[in-house]
């Protein structure tokens, strides 16, 4: 599913979303505007209920906008029946939420391997991978160790290598450092920014850090259901 780099990795076009409450309804997102580049890191910044995760839904393909498009490495999703879109979101979105959502009864390393397995992967590449974006996370030591034997740093570490396991074009992060202290925080920060620079991903990340926000490519906001550029 290669495209050409002249494409954004993620290309929200004229987006809406809004949900019945009753008789009336509530709007979400307005009509958005926002396109993310392969290598870019972009902090998506905004007070709780103004729409976040909402839009991280749609851009993961997770939720179908009422109008306009998503379009990941240049691909409308808005034709795509919900086999196509789920087909789309395994091999080119990987996701990090605040909680790790690790499986508790298997290993760093099977939690990794397991979804390159169901895409297709043999098992021997997979566990070879896994070893590999392990390592470069710093966690070749703790391969072996089930979640519950984690800090949860280390958690988190290790579900950001999940998320890119199968290579995706886009990772969508809904407050990946929401959970955890300070220090840990930075740690899981340069975890993350070091895969996007050495895979030339996309990455949106929802977070009410600015320390960690400020150290991304850009910053945008939601208002009024739109997303507005920040200084």
């Amino acid at each position: 599913m290669s495209a050409p780099q002249d494409y954004p990795a993620l290309w929200l076009h004229e987006v809406r979303r809004s949900y019945k409450q009753g008789e009336s309804s509530l709007d979400i997102l307005n009509g958005v505007e926002l396109a993310l580049w392969p290598g870019e890191s972009v902090a998506l910044i905004a007070p709780s209920g103004a729409g976040k995760s909402t839009l991280l839904h749609v851009a993961g393909l997770l939720e179908k906008p009422d109008g306009g498009e998503v379009y990941v490495g240049g691909a409308p999703t808005a034709v795509m029946d919900d086999a196509e879109r789920t087909m789309l979101r395994r091999h080119e979105i990987g996701f990090v939420y605040q909680f790790h959502h690790l499986l508790p009864e298997f290993s760093a390393l099977e939690n990794i391997m397991m979804p390159q397995m169901i895409a297709g992967l043999s098992k021997a590449s997979a566990k070879q991978r896994s070893e590999e974006l392990l390592g470069y996370l710093g966690l070749a030591k703790r391969m072996g160790h089930r979640p519950a034997e984690l800090s949860g740093g280390e958690q988190q570490r290790v579900a950001i290598a999940r998320a890119v396991a199968n290579g995706p074009r886009l990772l969508l992060a809904d407050e990946p450092t929401g959970n955890l202290d300070p220090k840990t925080a930075d740690h899981v920060f340069n975890a993350l920014a070091q895969i996007v620079r050495a895979t030339g991903l996309a990455a949106l990340v929802a977070t009410h850090n600015l320390e960690l926000a400020g150290r991304m490519d850009r910053r945008v906001t939601l208002r009024d259901g739109l997303v507005v550029e920040l200084p």
